[in-house]
């Protein structure tokens, strides 16, 4: 509905009030903004589309500044005009820090009190919200966008951005403080190997032997805590898939990009508003077997699924990869435990163990150190089972040697000396390693 038509606040030659110059610029803004939704004719809106449609509401943006305000300086024209256009077509204030660059988080705790992780570092952002009606209208344009839906009745919800950015929301009266967002970050151009490689994220060395694993089609669970570039990681490893295998991803919130041209992507769906029409993870699995696939790809493992995932790998859908949350390659063992038991699973725990050895064939744990770095700190190799262990085996690791001076952790990368024992797997596949590749030593020194 349009805001009822309101005089212009009185300004000075810069737009700004005498006395609270950000107050007036605001009130002049909604004012356009308002006139703007009045002048639109909804019905011709339909057929224009993306920079034709932008360019003319821009015109009509324009006049209206010149009418109402014809004294505003060019720098607070234009600022005026884009902002009043991200109200129309984007995200509002967001607009402003998703055009960013090195911003990879936005968290958002109430409309005044918004920060950023940029380069590795939390800081406050000078981006604000009028209100808390302003943010859930924000808010609800988001979720919108992938059929979600946020109310009282189901007040947190997970959904991404056209880049492909996860967002996490939860408000009133859960959030004490206003509609709270989480913004994951994720660019339209995924981060290449070369950039890891770059970033000291690993060597040349764990690259060509994840390359091997990937083309002789192991089994890897990604294992690391939030932030610590679990997606990122498993983005990188599906470029090693050949382009002719059908794949499968399954995620609660679309964020993978995968390059390949035979990509079959799928993603759960909450309850509707009677509580009904849930698609879990687990049922998302159990059809994509029926789907022929050459792989399947579980963005993150948090729940039963895990069970279901293992069978897959256990029946004939080798080179399948998912994520899991955990510290360490043993925690991933024991969170996964977890994750089967807590999802009503009755299996005793040897079972479990039994199942993940002969499923699972390397673990490759990321985290994120002291200072923002990110580093894969342990490829491990899945042995099997010792009575009720399971045996593992670390083939090349990140040591950390200390903190420099700017508070970021530093250190090195060793190859352990282990030869991997399924060797004649990638043997088999055509993979082709040089002789000294797992000769223990430290790499890239």
């Amino acid at each position: 509905m349009a805001a009822p038509r309101t005089q212009a606040p009185p300004t000075n030659r810069n737009g700004r009030g005498k006395d609270n110059g950000q107050m007036d610029f605001e009130a002049l803004k909604q004012l356009i903004h308002s006139k703007l939704v009045e002048k639109l004719d909804l019905s011709r809106l339909g057929d224009l589309e993306g920079d034709t449609l932008r360019r003319e509401i821009r015109l009509v943006v324009e006049h209206l500044c010149d009418t109402e305000n014809p004294l505003l300086n060019r720098a607070e024209r234009e600022r005026l005009i884009e902002e009043v256009l991200d109200e129309t077509f984007g995200f509002g204030p967001l607009e402003i820090l998703l055009k960013e660059e090195g911003v990879a988080d936005i968290m958002i705790n109430g409309p005044k009190n918004v920060f950023i992780e940029k380069h590795g570092r939390i800081q406050k952002s000078n981006v604000t919200f009028r209100d808390n009606e302003h943010l859930l209208q924000i808010l609800d344009r988001i979720v919108s966008k992938v059929g979600r839906r946020i109310d009282e009745t189901q007040p947190m919800c997970d959904a991404r951005l056209p880049d492909g950015s996860r967002v996490n929301a939860i408000i009133p009266p859960l959030a004490l403080d206003g509609p709270s967002l989480t913004i994951r970050r994720f660019g339209s151009s995924p981060l290449t190997l070369e950039n890891l490689l770059k970033f000291g994220a690993f060597t040349p060395e764990m690259v060509m032997f994840l390359e091997g694993a990937m083309k002789a089609r192991l089994n890897i669970i990604v294992s690391g805590g939030t932030g610590s570039g679990k997606t990122t990681l498993l983005n990188t490893l599906s470029s090693f898939i050949p382009n002719d295998q059908r794949v499968i991803t399954i995620e609660d919130a679309a964020e993978l990009q995968l390059q390949q041209d035979h990509v079959l992507r799928l993603e759960t769906r909450p309850a509707n508003i009677e509580g009904k029409g849930r698609i879990s993870a687990t049922d998302l699995v159990r059809n994509s077997l029926r789907m022929r696939p050459d792989r399947v790809i579980i963005g993150e493992c948090r729940g039963p699924e895990a069970m279901d995932m293992l069978q897959a790998m256990n029946t004939g859908h080798e080179g399948s990869l998912t994520t899991i949350h955990a510290n360490a390659p043993r925690d991933a063992v024991a969170r996964l435990e977890t994750m089967i038991t807590m999802g009503g699973i009755e299996i005793p725990l040897r079972a479990i163990r039994h199942q993940f050895a002969s499923a699972v064939d390397l673990i490759i744990q990321a985290n994120r150190l002291q200072g923002g770095p990110r580093k894969v700190t342990h490829i491990t190799e899945v042995v099997g089972m010792e009575q009720d262990t399971v045996i593992m085996q670390d083939i090349f690791l990140f040591v950390q040697d200390g903190i420099d001076e700017t508070g970021k952790a530093f250190g090195h990368f060793e190859s352990t000396g282990v030869r991997p024992s399924n060797m004649d797997r990638l043997e088999a596949a055509g993979v082709r390693l040089p002789a000294n590749l797992f000769a223990a030593r430290t790499l890239g020194r």
